[in-house]
């Protein structure tokens, strides 16, 4: 009886195939599955723009108006519009929340380095807490240019 198996070659032929063919199948049954979910997860989000009125200034302090719309252009309430140093300096960065109307007002005071006739001020928005909302994108920067 032993030597019976001993003889028999074919589990040692057909297990190795059967285990890539299932390798294959599973890992290709998983990536269409992680395809789906993360597909889901973007359709759900919704990026945000944000418009600086005035998006250009010279050096010195100005009070800026930040409009937060979502893809269709309407206000989102709750945004928080940060705006930091790009090219242009910032003392402090300035933080401001969004209201109902979807705007926020800011006072920045902006200043060039001496070398320099202009620069810019970088805005991000971080989106409301528990929101489907995402900030991906680059936003409109605000133009400090010396006069």
């Amino acid at each position: 009886m032993l030597e019976a198996f001993r003889s028999d070659t074919r589990a040692i032929e057909g297990l190795p195939v059967r285990l890539v063919v299932a390798l294959v199948v599973g890992v290709a049954s998983m990536s269409v599955m992680l395809n789906m979910l993360s597909g889901v997860q973007g359709l759900a989000t919704s990026e945000l723009n944000v418009k600086p009125s005035p998006d250009v200034v010279e050096p010195g302090t100005h009070d800026i108006t930040f409009t937060v719309v979502d893809h269709e252009g309407d206000p989102v309430e709750g945004a928080t519009v940060v705006v930091k140093s790009g090219t242009a300096e910032l003392d402090d960065v300035v933080a401001e929340k969004t209201g109902g109307d979807g705007t926020a007002t800011a006072t920045v005071k902006a200043e060039l380095s001496a070398n320099r006739e202009d620069g810019t001020l970088v805005v991000d928005v971080k989106p409301p807490a528990g929101s489907s909302f995402v900030d991906r994108r680059e936003n409109t920067a605000i133009l400090v240019v010396r006069k």
